[in-house]
C-alpha cells in the first residue's frame, strides 16, 4: 500500500537551463524542493549547497517556475496531477433516458464517462462542429421539456454520488461550425480575407479548384483525357496537366508577391531627382546588404512595395546628372526584375507542392483500396474539399474575384480548420508566414471555421469572452475536460481558458489528444496546460509486440525496481497516459484486425499502470465506426433468468452476454484492484509473435498478477495460427486463476444485421468466462508434468492446452512460503531504517544478537581508519594486501573494494531503475558480490573483523562524527570531509616511519595520507611530503582528526635531513630529498596545528625520533635519537639560512631514470639581502610544478618543464608566514629560539629576517601597471601587468614574469606582504585568465608555451608536449583554486562590504561546480586536474587529497 510519509522531490536549478520541453509530474500533496546546482548563485551568508526553497503542492494544475539573481536565467514547468469510457452525446437521446444508456459503463466497471460535446451541432452533424458553445443541444429535450445545463449538472452529480462515476466532456477551442450564427455577427473571430490578407492567393486557388470540379462534373475536360470518373494513372497524369495549364498559369498567383516595377522605378527616380541620396539618420549603408520589400497589408496583386530607404542606400548615382540618374534607375529596375523572378520561382514551387497534395488527395479518395472510393467528381463530391467558406450565390470565377474589392463581403469569406501532417504545432498554420492553405497541405474539415484569437483578448474581445463563458459552463457542471484537437489549439488560449476553468473547479481533470509527432513538444503542451492525461491508443500498434511496448511505456516501474527514498531528485518522466483500446474518432478495430482481438487487446490495455478506457461500442463488438452514427445507444437491460442459454440480447439492449462485456467488467475490476493495492511495477514479456504476457507486481507484498493474452490481429478463420503455444515459467507460487476467457462464436445465430434504431454489435460472438478458479480446474492451462519439469527454483512451469487466438488467462502469484518468510524477516530488520519496509515485514523469532543491537552502537566501535577499509580503498590499495576490487563480469571493476564501490554504481542505477545494468544482472545471477563484501571484511584484523564476524547484514555504516564544522556543515562540507576517510588509511605495511616511544596515544598502525587515487595510493608512491602537508589542514585539522595530524607532523619531522623533509617518503629509509618546498608546507602545518587545535602548542614539546640525526647518518630506530619538535623546526630554518647543498643519495638512473646528473644537485638557502628563500637550478624542479622531461624523441628528457629556481613566490610567502608565527611564539614564551645562526660569529634574528621579506617583497615581485615603472629589471620580458611574478631570480629571467596561480598561495598564508589594491587587481587578472570550471590554469593561456591538454602517453617530436611535458603549462589543477578563492575572500573584505558580498556570490558559484562534480563522480572525489575548460583528463588522479582539502578550506573560510 502507499506509504503515508510525505513524498518530497528535489529539483536542481542550473544556470541558463530552460526545461520547457522536459516534463516533471508530481501528485497533489507532494513537497517540491528547489535546490541550487551548477552555476547558481545565492546571496545567503554561508555555504548554500543545502539551501532550498520548499513548495507544498496542494492545488493541482501547471506551475511555471523561473529563477535568477535580479533577472530570469532559467525556467521550467511542474505539473501536479489531481487525486472511462467515451460516449457520443448525440447518440444518448433525451436527457431523461441517459441513465439507462450510461448504465452500461457502470455495469462494465468504468469509473469515468467521457461525453462528446453537448452543444448544438453544425449542419454536418459532426460531434465536434458546434454551432453554439453556450447552449445545450435541444435534441436532449423531449417534447414538452426544456432541459438546461443545470439539469445536466444535476445528472452528473447524481452519477458521481450514486454510481461513483465521474463525467468529463470536450472543450473545442480552435474552431466552430461554419453555420454558427454568432460568427456571422462577428466575422472578425475567423481568419477572413480582410484580417488575414495573406490568405487571398490561397482563396483564389481554392475557388479555381471549385470551378474546376464543376467543369469535370460537366465533362468539359474529357477530351483532354480527364473524365469525371478518375480510374487510373493516366487520368491522374492528365489531372496534373490541367492543374498547371488551366489553373496555375491562368491564376498568375505569383503576382500576389511581386512588385509593380514601373511604379517603383518612377517613385525611385523622383526621390533621386530630389537629391535624397545620402544615408538617412540612423541608417548605416554597411548594414543594408539587401533591398527590403514590404508586404502589401491588403494582399493585392503587385502590391508588394519597396522600402525606399534601403533602395537609396544601395543604389547611388555617380552624380546628379540625368544620365547618371537614369543609369542608377536602370540598375534598380534590374534588381526588381530579379526579385520578381525569384517570387515567380517561389510560387512555382508552391504550385508544385499544391499539385502533389491535390493529386495525393484524389488518389486516396477515389483510387486507394483503403480509401472512401468517392466515385465521379460532382459538385456534391468535388475534386478536393473547399478550404474557405463561400456564403454567396454561385457565380463565375471572374465575378468572384471582384469580391476581393468588397471589404464587407470579403470579411465573411473565412478559412476552414483541419490538420496538417508534420506541421509545427507551436505555430498556427493560418497565421502570416505559413503557406499551408496555398500549398493545399491542409486536411480540411469543411464544416468548421478556424478561430482567430490573436495575441490576447484585446485582439478579438468577443471571441475571448464567448469562449471563457463556454469554459466556465463546462467546468461548473463536469469533473474534467478533454481538450479536443489540443495540438492545434493556440497555447496561450488554452492556458487562459483552463485558468478560468480551474478558478471554478481547482481539481479539474484535463485530458488531451496530442498528435505533435514529438514527445518533447507534447511535454510543452502538458507543462503549460497542466494536462493530467494524454490520450494514447492501443489501436495505433501494428503488432502485439508494439502493443506490449506501449503498456510498458505508459506507466509503472519495472518489476524489481529499487525502493526509493521519500526525498529524492525529481527526474523527467513521460506524460501520464489515458490508454484506450480504441478512440471514438478512429476506424473500428473489428475492421482493422479481427473480432477475436477485442478481448486480448482489452486485457493488455487493462494491465497498463495508468488510466485506461474504451469507446462505447467496442465492448459490444459494434462493427462499423460509431463516429458518423445517428442511431441511439442500447440501454442496460439485466438478463431474464428464463432467457435460453446462448441467445444474444435483443437490439436496443445490453447485458453481460453482450460481446465481451462480462470479460471487460472483470478486467476493469482487476485494473482498479491493482491500483488500489499498490501493484505499481510492470513487466512485459513477448512469449511469441502473438502471445503477450504482462506482469503487475506489488513491491510491498511481493504478489504478482500475470496476464497472458493471445492476440488475433488477423482473423483465425483466414489465417493459420500455430496450434502450439510455448510453455511459460512463472516465478513463485500460483495462488489462483483470477480469470480465463476466450472469444467464441455462438452457433445457430445469424450474422450481423444493422438495427435501424439502436447501435448494435455482433450478436453471434460472446465470451466464455471463468473467474477465481484453481489451476487444476483451468480449461486453458495445466501444471507441467514431472517429466516436463525443467524449471528453475521457485518457479512453476505451465503448459497451454487451449490458448486459442482471442483468449486471455490471468494468474495471481505469490512467493513460495520459504521466500515469504525470508523476505518478511528481511523487511522487518530493514524497517529500522525506513518506514517503507514496514509493509510485509515479519518479526524474526530468533535473530542473531547483533541484529537486536542499534546500528549506531555497532558502528561506534569503529575508528575512522576502519571506516577507510569499510567504505573505500582502491584497487592498488587492495592489491597491496593481496586482494583487489571486485570485477563485475562483462563490465568493469568497481572503483573501491569498500562499500562506496557499490554505492557509486547504485547512485546512478537506483534513481533510473536501470535494472538492465550489468551490476544488477550480476546480482540476479548469484551471491558472489555479497560474498566478496562479507569475506573481505571478515579477513580484516582488529575491530572490523570482530564486528563483522558477528554481523551478517554488514553493508551499513554510520555518519562521520567529527568536529562541529563538519557536523553542522552542508552536504558539500560532509562530502569533502569524507575525503579524509577516503585518503587516510592504515595498510598492512606501515607507510610512515615509527614515532618516538615517548609520544602518547599512538595507535598500533598509524594512518598515512594517500596523495591521490588511484595512481598515488600504495607502496612507496603513497606518501609525499608536499601533498601530505598541503592536504593536512583541510582533511585532518578542519575535520577534527587532530591525533592523526599530530602523528603525521611528528613522523615527517623525524625524517628531517639537510634541513629538508622528503617529498617522496618511501617509508623514510628510501626517501628523496629533492623537494625545496615540502619543508615549508610542513612548517605551515605545524603552525596551523598550533593555531587550530586546543592546546595545539603542546606539540612543540613532543619528542621527535630523528631517523637521520646528521646528514650522513644511517637510518636510526625510533627512540634512538629524540629531541623536541621545536628543535626540529628551528633546525630547518637555520639550515636554510646557512645554505643547503648536497648530492642526492644514490644519485643516478636507479633513482630517477629521466633526471640528468646535474639535476641531482640540490641547493637551497636564503638571499641575505632580501630574506627570500631561494635555490634550485635549471636541471631540477624543487616545487610542486615538478614535471621532468621524459621524451628522447622530442629531446626534452632530463629537462625540467618548470624549474622555478630562484625564489618561488609561494615559498617566500610560506617562509614569511612561518617567521611571523615564530616571532609571535617566542614573544609568548612558547618557542625558545629568537635567532638563527649562520656561523659562529654571525646570527640573524627571526624578526629581522621577517622584516627583510616584508620590505622587499612587493618591490621585487610586483609588476606595475605602469610600463615606465623603474622596478622592473627586465621590462622587455613583461607581457602581463598588474600581477605578481611567479618567481624572482630564475636562471631564465622570462620565467619570473609568467602568470601562474602560485602568488595566491602567498596571499593566503602571508597577506601582510600585499597592498590591498594591488592584490585585488592581480586577483582580477588571475580570475579572467586562469580560472576554469574546476581548477586554475597553471600558465597564462596567452603564453607562447601554453597547452591546456595533458597527454602523458603522447610521444612525438614536440618539445613542449611530448610525454606530458606540459603537465604544469596550462592544464587546470584543482587545488590552487582553493587558495585563489580564499585570497579573493580575504582581500574582498578589505575592499568593502559590497565587494565582499559580490565575491561571496562568485565563490559560491565556483564551489557549486565542485559540488556537482562530487555528486556525479563515481570516485566521490575531486580530480587532480582537468584539461582546458574543465574537460576530463584521463591521466589525472580521479580523486586527489589536496583538491578535496583546499576546497574544504574555502568553505571553512566562508
Amino acid at each position: 500500500m502507499v506509504q503515508s510519509a510525505t513524498q518530497s522531490r528535489a529539483l536542481f536549478l542550473n544556470d541558463m537551463e530552460r526545461l520547457e520541453r522536459t516534463l516533471f509530474r508530481l501528485e497533489q500533496g507532494f513537497e517540491l524542493q528547489f535546490r541550487l546546482a551548477l552555476d547558481w548563485m545565492n546571496p545567503a551568508g554561508h555555504d548554500d549547497s543545502d539551501q532550498f526553497c520548499r513548495l507544498d503542492l496542494l492545488v493541482a494544475g501547471s506551475y511555471q517556475y523561473y529563477f535568477g539573481c535580479g533577472w530570469k536565467v532559467g525556467s521550467g514547468y511542474i505539473v501536479v496531477d489531481p487525486v472511462l469510457t467515451t460516449y457520443l452525446a448525440k447518440c444518448l437521446g433525451p436527457l431523461d433516458q441517459w441513465p439507462d444508456r450510461l448504465r452500461v459503463a457502470k455495469e462494465t466497471g468504468y469509473n469515468m464517462i467521457h461525453l462528446t460535446p453537448l452543444q448544438p451541432l453544425g449542419l454536418s452533424r459532426s460531434c465536434y462542429s458546434l454551432s453554439d458553445q453556450l447552449e445545450l443541444n435541444p435534441d436532449f429535450s423531449p417534447p414538452g421539456r426544456n432541459y438546461t445545463w443545470s439539469d445536466v449538472g444535476g445528472l452528473v452529480e447524481r452519477l458521481r454520488r450514486e454510481w461513483g462515476v465521474a463525467c468529463i466532456t470536450d472543450v473545442v477551442y480552435n474552431h466552430t461550425a461554419s453555420s454558427s450564427k454568432w460568427l456571422r455577427l462577428h466575422p472578425e473571430c475567423g481568419f477572413n480575407l480582410v484580417n488575414s490578407p495573406h490568405l487571398r492567393a490561397a482563396w483564389v486557388l481554392d475557388r479555381a479548384l471549385w470551378h474546376l470540379s464543376g467543369e469535370l462534373a460537366d465533362g468539359r475536360h474529357a477530351e483532354r483525357g480527364l473524365p469525371a470518373l478518375i480510374l487510373n494513372q493516366q487520368h491522374v497524369n492528365a489531372l496534373r496537366g490541367v492543374l498547371w495549364e488551366e489553373v496555375f498559369l491562368r491564376l498568375r498567383l505569383w503576382e500576389f508577391q511581386q512588385v509593380n516595377v514601373e511604379k517603383a522605378v518612377e517613385q525611385f527616380h523622383k526621390l533621386l531627382s530630389s537629391g535624397r541620396t545620402a544615408p538617412l539618420p540612423g541608417c548605416s549603408p554597411e548594414g543594408q546588404q539587401q533591398l527590403r520589400l514590404v508586404t502589401d497589408p491588403q494582399g493585392r496583386r503587385f502590391g508588394t512595395a519597396v522600402d525606399m530607404k534601403s533602395a537609396l542606400q544601395l543604389f547611388r548615382p555617380h552624380s546628379s546628372s540625368p544620365s547618371d540618374l537614369q543609369e542608377c534607375c536602370g540598375w534598380f529596375k534590374k534588381r526588381l526584375q530579379e526579385l520578381n523572378s525569384e517570387s515567380y520561382k517561389e510560387m512555382a514551387y508552391h504550385a508544385e507542392q499544391a499539385t502533389n497534395c491535390i493529386v495525393g488527395t484524389v488518389v486516396y479518395e477515389r483510387l486507394a483500396e483503403d480509401g472512401p472510393k468517392l466515385g465521379p467528381v460532382t459538385r456534391k463530391d468535388p475534386l478536393v474539399s473547399r478550404y474557405f467558406t463561400f456564403p454567396f450565390e454561385e457565380m463565375t470565377l471572374d465575378q468572384e474575384m471582384t469580391l476581393l474589392g468588397h471589404e464587407e463581403k470579403a470579411r465573411h469569406i473565412m478559412a476552414h480548420n483541419g490538420w496538417v501532417a508534420g506541421d509545427d504545432p507551436l505555430h498556427s498554420f493560418a497565421e502570416p508566414g505559413s503557406q499551408v492553405y496555398l500549398r493545399r497541405e491542409l486536411v480540411c474539415w469543411g464544416d468548421s471555421v478556424k478561430l482567430r484569437y490573436g495575441a490576447g483578448p484585446q485582439d478579438c474581445p468577443y471571441l475571448w469572452a464567448h469562449m471563457r463563458k463556454y469554459t466556465e459552463i463546462t467546468a461548473k457542471h463536469f469533473h474534467g475536460v478533454r481538450l479536443d484537437n489540443c495540438h492545434s489549439t493556440p497555447l496561450h488560449v488554452a492556458e487562459a481558458m483552463l485558468a478560468a476553468a480551474r478558478a471554478i473547479r481547482p481539481n479539474l481533470y484535463v485530458i488531451a489528444e496530442l498528435f505533435t509527432g514529438s514527445e518533447l513538444i507534447d511535454n510543452v503542451f502538458v507543462n503549460r496546460l497542466g494536462i493530467t492525461s494524454v490520450v494514447r491508443e492501443a489501436l495505433s500498434a501494428g503488432s502485439s509486440q508494439e502493443q506490449g511496448r506501449l503498456v510498458y511505456r505508459f506507466g509503472g516501474q519495472p518489476v524489481g525496481s529499487f525502493v526509493q527514498p521519500t526525498l529524492r531528485p525529481l527526474v523527467p518522466c513521460v506524460a501520464h497516459a489515458l490508454f484506450l483500446d480504441v478512440t471514438h474518432d478512429n476506424r473500428c478495430p473489428i475492421q482493422l484486425r479481427s473480432v477475436y482481438d477485442s478481448l486480448p487487446s482489452s486485457a493488455i490495455v487493462s494491465m497498463a499502470c495508468c488510466a485506461t478506457g474504451s469507446t462505447r461500442g467496442y465492448d459490444e463488438l459494434v462493427p462499423p465506426s460509431v463516429m458518423d452514427e445517428e442511431r441511439l445507444y442500447a440501454c442496460w437491460t439485466p438478463r431474464d433468468p428464463r432467457t435460453p442459454q446462448g441467445r444474444g440480447p435483443d437490439p436496443g439492449e445490453v447485458d453481460l452476454q453482450t460481446g465481451i462485456v462480462a470479460a471487460k467488467l472483470a478486467l476493469n475490476r482487476l485494473h482498479r484492484e491493482l491500483v488500489e493495492q499498490g501493484f505499481t511495477q510492470v513487466y512485459v514479456d513477448q512469449v511469441d509473435e502473438d502471445i503477450v504476457a504482462i506482469t503487475r507486481h506489488c513491491p510491498s507484498t511481493h504478489q504478482s498478477v500475470v496476464v497472458v493474452a493471445r492476440t488475433a490481429f488477423r482473423d483465425p478463420h483466414t489465417h493459420q495460427y500455430s496450434l502450439h503455444a510455448p510453455p511459460m515459467f512463472i516465478p513463485g507460487q500460483i495462488e489462483e486463476v483470477v480469470l480465463e476467457a476466450r472469444t467464441v462464436q455462438r452457433s445457430g445465430l445469424d450474422s450481423f444485421v444493422k438495427d435501424r434504431r439502436s447501435i448494435n454489435g455482433l450478436v453471434d460472438f460472446t465470451v466464455e468466462l471463468q473467474e477465481h478458479i484453481q489451476l487444476k480446474d483451468s480449461a486453458v492451462v495445466r501444471l507441467a508434468d514431472a517429466s516436463d519439469q525443467g524449471s528453475p527454483e521457485f518457479a512453476q512451469e505451465i503448459v497451454f492446452e487451449k490458448l486459442s487466438p482471442g483468449s486471455v488467462i490471468v494468474f495471481r502469484v505469490s512467493l513460495d512460503p520459504g521466500s515469504q518468510d525470508m523476505v518478511g524477516a528481511l523487511r522487518g530488520h530493514l524497517a529500522q531504517f525506513s518506514p517503507l519496509y514496514r509493509t510485509g515485514a515479519l518479526v524474526d523469532e530468533s535473530p542473531p544478537v547483533v541484529l537486536n543491537t542499534p546500528l549506531s552502537k555497532i558502528m561506534s566501535t569503529l575508528t575512522l581508519a576502519d571506516m577507510n577499509v569499510l567504505l573505500y580503498r582502491c584497487d592498488a590499495e587492495e592489491r597491496a594486501e593481496g586482494g583487489g576490487c571486485y570485477n563485475v563480469p562483462s563490465w568493469v571493476p568497481l572503483k573501491y573494494g569498500g562499500l562506496q564501490g557499490i554505492v557509486s554504481v547504485m547512485a546512478d542505477v537506483r534513481p533510473k531503475n536501470d535494472l538492465g545494468h550489468p551490476l544488477c544482472d550480476h546480482l540476479r545471477q548469484g551471491d558472489w558480490l555479497m560474498d566478496y563484501v562479507a569475506n573481505r571484511l571478515l579477513a580484516q584484523e582488529g575491530t572490523l573483523q570482530e564486528v563483522f564476524s558477528r554481523h551478517p547484514l554488514h553493508p551499513l555504516w554510520g555518519l562521520l562524527c567529527v568536529c562541529s564544522f563538519v557536523q553542522s556543515g552542508s552536504s558539500l562540507v560532509k562530502q569533502l570531509a569524507l575525503g579524509s576517510v577516503q585518503m587516510c588509511g592504515a595498510g598492512l605495511f606501515e607507510a610512515l616511519p615509527p614515532l618516538s616511544p615517548g609520544v602518547a596515544d599512538v595507535p598500533q598502525r598509524c594512518v598515512s595520507l594517500a596523495a591521490g587515487l588511484p595512481h598515488f595510493s600504495s607502496g612507496v608512491f603513497r606518501c609525499w611530503g608536499r601533498d601530505t602537508f598541503i592536504s593536512l589542514r583541510g582533511l585532518l585539522l578542519l575535520t577534527g582528526r587532530h591525533l592523526e595530524a599530530r602523528n603525521m607532523i611528528l613522523a615527517f619531522a623525524g625524517t628531517l635531513r639537510y634541513g629538508l623533509i622528503p617529498n617522496l617518503l618511501g617509508q623514510g629509509a628510501a626517501a628523496r630529498y629533492n623537494s625545496r618546498d615540502a619543508v615549508w608546507w610542513w612548517l605551515q602545518c605545524v603552525q596551523d596545528y598550533c593555531t587550530l587545535v586546543p592546546r595545539g602548542t603542546d606539540i612543540l614539546r613532543c619528542p621527535v625520533s630523528r631517523m637521520y640525526p646528521t646528514n650522513t647518518s644511517q637510518p636510526q630506530p625510533a627512540g634512538a635519537w629524540d629531541q623536541p619538535l621545536h628543535n626540529v623546526v628551528h633546525e630547518a630554518l637555520q639550515r636554510h639560512m646557512q645554505g643547503i647543498q648536497f648530492l642526492e643519495h644514490d644519485a643516478g638512473p636507479q633513482t630517477d631514470r629521466n633526471m640528468s646528473s646535474q639535476g641531482f644537485h640540490v641547493e637551497a638557502g636564503v638571499d641575505q639581502d632580501t630574506g627570500f628563500v631561494s635555490g634550485g637550478n635549471r636541471y631540477n624542479c624543487g616545487t610542486w610544478m615538478d614535471k621532468m622531461g621524459e621524451s628522447e624523441k622530442a629531446r626534452n628528457k632530463g629537462v625540467p618543464a618548470t624549474p622555478r629556481d630562484g625564489s618561488a613566490v609561494e615559498m617566500v610567502g610560506l617562509c614569511k608566514s612561518t617567521l611571523r608565527w615564530l616571532v609571535t611564539l617566542h614573544g609568548e614564551g612558547l618557542f625558545p629560539y629568537a635567532t638563527v645562526t649562520i656561523r659562529r660569529d654571525l646570527s640573524v634574528p627571526y624578526a629581522e629576517w621577517d622584516r627583510k621579506i616584508q620590505e622587499n617583497f612587493e618591490r621585487l615581485f610586483y609588476v606595475s601597471p605602469d610600463p615606465l615603472s623603474p622596478g622592473d629589471a627586465h621590462p622587455h620580458l613583461v607581457h602581463k601587468r598588474g600581477i605578481y611574478k611567479d618567481s624572482c631570480g630564475a636562471s631564465s629571467p622570462w620565467c619570473d614574469y609568467q602568470l601562474r596561480p602560485n602568488f595566491t598561495i602567498a596571499m593566503v598564508v602571508a597577506p601582510e606582504l600585499f597592498t590591498v589594491e594591488k592584490a585585488w587587481e592581480a586577483l582580477g587578472v588571475a580570475e579572467e585568465k586562469l580560472l576554469g570550471p574546476l581548477g586554475m590554469k597553471t600558465l597564462d593561456p596567452d603564453d607562447m608555451v601554453y597547452c591546456g591538454v595533458y597527454d602523458n602517453e603522447l610521444d612525438n617530436d614536440n618539445f613542449n608536449l611530448a610525454r606530458g611535458f606540459n603537465y604544469h603549462q596550462g592544464p587546470e589543477w584543482v587545488w590552487p583554486v582553493g587558495y585563489f578563492l580564499r585570497a579573493k575572500l580575504y582581500f574582498a573584505k578589505k575592499m568593502g562590504q559590497e565587494t565582499y558580498e559580490n565575491t561571496v556570490h562568485m565563490v559560491k558559484n565556483v564551489l557549486s561546480r565542485h559540488s556537482v562534480h562530487l555528486e556525479r563522480s563515481s570516485w566521490k572525489g575531486l580530480p587532480e586536474l582537468t584539461n582546458e575548460n574543465g574537460q576530463y583528463c584521463p591521466f589525472s588522479c580521479e580523486s586527489q587529497a589536496w583538491s578535496l582539502a583546499t576546497i574544504l578550506e574555502v568553505l571553512y573560510d566562508l
